[in-house]
Protein backbone atom coordinates (compact mmCIF):
# COMPACT_ATOMS: atom_id res chain seq x y z
CA UNK A 1 0.00 0.00 0.00
CA UNK A 2 0.87 3.26 -1.12
CA UNK A 3 2.32 5.52 2.12
CA UNK A 4 0.65 8.66 0.34
CA UNK A 5 -3.31 9.41 0.02
CA UNK A 6 -5.05 8.72 -3.16
CA UNK A 7 -8.05 10.15 -4.59
CA UNK A 8 -10.61 8.49 -6.67
CA UNK A 9 -14.39 9.78 -8.04
CA UNK A 10 -17.33 7.08 -6.95
CA UNK A 11 -21.05 8.18 -7.55
CA UNK A 12 -20.20 11.86 -8.08
CA UNK A 13 -18.40 12.44 -4.86
CA UNK A 14 -14.40 12.39 -4.76
CA UNK A 15 -13.33 10.13 -2.01
CA UNK A 16 -9.88 9.66 -0.31
CA UNK A 17 -8.01 6.68 0.80
CA UNK A 18 -5.01 6.57 2.84
CA UNK A 19 -3.08 9.00 4.86
CA UNK A 20 -2.48 12.44 3.87
CA UNK A 21 -0.79 13.80 6.26
CA UNK A 22 2.63 12.59 7.38
CA UNK A 23 4.39 14.10 10.25
CA UNK A 24 8.29 13.59 10.38
CA UNK A 25 10.55 14.27 13.76
CA UNK A 26 11.80 17.99 14.35
CA UNK A 27 15.65 18.50 13.35
CA UNK A 28 17.42 20.64 15.53
CA UNK A 29 18.90 23.89 14.27
CA UNK A 30 22.11 24.80 16.34
CA UNK A 31 24.52 27.60 15.88
CA UNK A 32 28.06 26.69 14.72
CA UNK A 33 29.31 29.04 16.05
CA UNK A 34 28.61 28.99 19.34
CA UNK A 35 29.08 25.78 21.18
CA UNK A 36 26.57 23.78 19.23
CA UNK A 37 23.96 25.45 20.55
CA UNK A 38 20.08 25.16 20.14
CA UNK A 39 18.62 27.63 17.90
CA UNK A 40 14.60 26.37 17.00
CA UNK A 41 13.89 23.26 15.27
CA UNK A 42 12.57 22.70 11.72
CA UNK A 43 9.13 21.22 11.38
CA UNK A 44 8.92 19.65 7.96
CA UNK A 45 5.47 18.09 7.03
CA UNK A 46 4.55 16.19 3.91
CA UNK A 47 0.86 17.67 2.44
CA UNK A 48 -1.05 15.82 -0.04
CA UNK A 49 -3.01 18.76 -2.50
CA UNK A 50 -5.91 17.83 -4.63
CA UNK A 51 -6.32 19.17 -7.82
CA UNK A 52 -9.28 19.43 -9.71
CA UNK A 53 -9.35 19.42 -13.49
CA UNK A 54 -12.85 19.68 -14.31
CA UNK A 55 -14.13 20.26 -18.31
CA UNK A 56 -9.99 20.44 -18.97
CA UNK A 57 -9.74 16.27 -17.73
CA UNK A 58 -9.96 15.32 -21.43
CA UNK A 59 -7.15 17.63 -22.45
CA UNK A 60 -4.45 16.78 -19.82
CA UNK A 61 -5.59 12.99 -20.46
CA UNK A 62 -5.26 13.18 -24.13
CA UNK A 63 -1.33 14.43 -23.74
CA UNK A 64 -0.17 11.31 -22.44
CA UNK A 65 -2.02 9.17 -25.53
CA UNK A 66 0.07 11.31 -27.93
CA UNK A 67 -3.09 13.58 -28.54
CA UNK A 68 -3.47 17.82 -28.81
CA UNK A 69 -6.93 18.91 -28.31
CA UNK A 70 -8.02 22.42 -28.68
CA UNK A 71 -11.52 23.61 -28.33
CA UNK A 72 -14.45 25.06 -31.05
CA UNK A 73 -17.37 27.71 -30.57
CA UNK A 74 -19.74 26.12 -32.47
CA UNK A 75 -22.93 28.26 -30.90
CA UNK A 76 -24.84 28.94 -34.08
CA UNK A 77 -26.13 32.67 -32.15
CA UNK A 78 -22.68 33.35 -31.44
CA UNK A 79 -20.90 36.53 -33.48
CA UNK A 80 -17.54 34.47 -33.50
CA UNK A 81 -18.67 30.93 -34.04
CA UNK A 82 -16.16 28.55 -35.15
CA UNK A 83 -13.17 30.22 -33.37
CA UNK A 84 -10.91 27.57 -32.68
CA UNK A 85 -8.62 27.67 -29.14
CA UNK A 86 -5.53 26.76 -27.77
CA UNK A 87 -4.73 26.44 -25.10
CA UNK A 88 -8.02 24.09 -24.38
CA UNK A 89 -11.39 26.70 -23.54
CA UNK A 90 -14.24 25.17 -21.47
CA UNK A 91 -16.42 27.96 -23.09
CA UNK A 92 -16.20 30.62 -25.69
CA UNK A 93 -15.27 34.13 -24.29
CA UNK A 94 -17.55 35.47 -26.64
CA UNK A 95 -20.70 33.50 -26.23
CA UNK A 96 -19.85 31.75 -22.93
CA UNK A 97 -21.50 28.70 -24.77
CA UNK A 98 -19.84 25.38 -24.07
CA UNK A 99 -17.39 24.96 -26.49
CA UNK A 100 -16.84 21.61 -28.63
CA UNK A 101 -13.68 19.38 -28.32
CA UNK A 102 -11.48 18.56 -31.10
CA UNK A 103 -8.22 16.94 -31.99
CA UNK A 104 -5.95 19.12 -33.55
CA UNK A 105 -2.74 16.94 -33.44
CA UNK A 106 -2.53 16.74 -37.05
CA UNK A 107 -3.28 20.45 -37.09
CA UNK A 108 -0.04 21.16 -34.74
CA UNK A 109 2.00 18.30 -36.84
CA UNK A 110 1.67 20.52 -39.75
CA UNK A 111 1.46 23.81 -39.18
CA UNK A 112 2.89 24.91 -35.69
CA UNK A 113 5.78 27.72 -35.58
CA UNK A 114 7.03 29.73 -33.05
CA UNK A 115 5.16 33.24 -32.71
CA UNK A 116 7.69 34.37 -30.26
CA UNK A 117 10.33 32.93 -27.34
CA UNK A 118 12.04 33.52 -24.17
CA UNK A 119 14.85 32.17 -22.87
CA UNK A 120 15.12 31.35 -18.98
CA UNK A 121 18.59 30.99 -17.65
CA UNK A 122 16.97 30.74 -13.90
CA UNK A 123 14.04 30.04 -12.52
CA UNK A 124 11.60 29.81 -9.41
CA UNK A 125 11.81 26.86 -6.43
CA UNK A 126 10.05 23.67 -7.37
CA UNK A 127 11.38 24.28 -11.34
CA UNK A 128 11.96 20.61 -12.62
CA UNK A 129 12.67 21.78 -16.52
CA UNK A 130 16.12 22.02 -17.26
CA UNK A 131 18.03 24.98 -17.82
CA UNK A 132 17.66 26.82 -19.83
CA UNK A 133 14.30 26.99 -20.39
CA UNK A 134 13.44 27.83 -23.56
CA UNK A 135 9.68 28.70 -23.74
CA UNK A 136 7.67 29.27 -26.83
CA UNK A 137 4.60 30.96 -27.75
CA UNK A 138 3.23 28.75 -30.71
CA UNK A 139 0.84 29.89 -33.45
CA UNK A 140 -1.15 27.41 -35.55
CA UNK A 141 -3.30 27.52 -38.73
CA UNK A 142 -6.78 28.38 -37.85
CA UNK A 143 -6.50 28.61 -34.15
CA UNK A 144 -7.34 32.16 -32.95
CA UNK A 145 -5.18 32.10 -29.71
CA UNK A 146 -1.54 31.34 -29.01
CA UNK A 147 -0.41 28.26 -26.73
CA UNK A 148 2.88 28.95 -24.40
CA UNK A 149 5.48 25.63 -23.88
CA UNK A 150 8.55 25.11 -24.01
CA UNK A 151 11.07 23.71 -26.71
CA UNK A 152 13.18 20.74 -25.45
CA UNK A 153 15.32 20.58 -27.99
CA UNK A 154 17.67 23.05 -30.61
CA UNK A 155 16.99 26.87 -30.09
CA UNK A 156 14.32 28.89 -30.71
CA UNK A 157 13.67 31.38 -33.70
CA UNK A 158 10.73 33.49 -34.87
CA UNK A 159 8.67 31.64 -37.50
CA UNK A 160 10.55 28.20 -36.98
CA UNK A 161 8.49 25.08 -37.57
CA UNK A 162 8.29 23.15 -34.50
CA UNK A 163 6.05 19.89 -33.79
CA UNK A 164 4.89 18.38 -30.40
CA UNK A 165 6.41 15.79 -28.43
CA UNK A 166 4.37 14.29 -26.07
CA UNK A 167 4.88 12.16 -22.76
CA UNK A 168 3.35 9.01 -23.69
CA UNK A 169 5.70 6.80 -21.22
CA UNK A 170 4.86 7.63 -17.23
CA UNK A 171 2.53 10.74 -18.38
CA UNK A 172 2.02 13.50 -15.18
CA UNK A 173 -0.91 14.64 -16.59
CA UNK A 174 0.45 18.32 -16.50
CA UNK A 175 1.09 20.59 -19.27
CA UNK A 176 4.31 19.77 -18.89
CA UNK A 177 3.50 16.05 -20.90
CA UNK A 178 3.55 18.57 -23.77
CA UNK A 179 6.79 19.85 -25.52
CA UNK A 180 8.02 20.72 -29.12
CA UNK A 181 11.04 20.02 -30.88
CA UNK A 182 12.49 21.55 -34.21
CA UNK A 183 10.23 20.06 -37.57
CA UNK A 184 12.64 17.37 -38.71
CA UNK A 185 13.90 15.80 -35.32
CA UNK A 186 14.94 12.53 -35.55
CA UNK A 187 12.73 10.52 -32.55
CA UNK A 188 15.98 8.52 -31.40
CA UNK A 189 16.79 12.66 -30.23
CA UNK A 190 13.70 13.13 -27.99
CA UNK A 191 13.96 13.11 -24.20
CA UNK A 192 13.35 10.03 -22.46
CA UNK A 193 9.92 8.68 -22.33
CA UNK A 194 8.97 11.20 -25.11
CA UNK A 195 7.30 10.72 -28.33
CA UNK A 196 5.78 12.07 -31.94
Amino acid sequence: MSMFGQVYVSNGKYRLKGDFHHMTPNIPIRNAEDGWKLMGVTNPRSMTYIHTYGGEAPFFEALGKGKLLGTRCDNEGCEYKGSVYQPFRIHCPDCLGRNTIIDMTATAKKTAKVHTFMVCERSGAFNILDKPIKFINIEFEGVDTILMSYLSLGDPEIGMKVVPIFRKQNPTYTILDLSWVPEGTPEKDLPENFGF
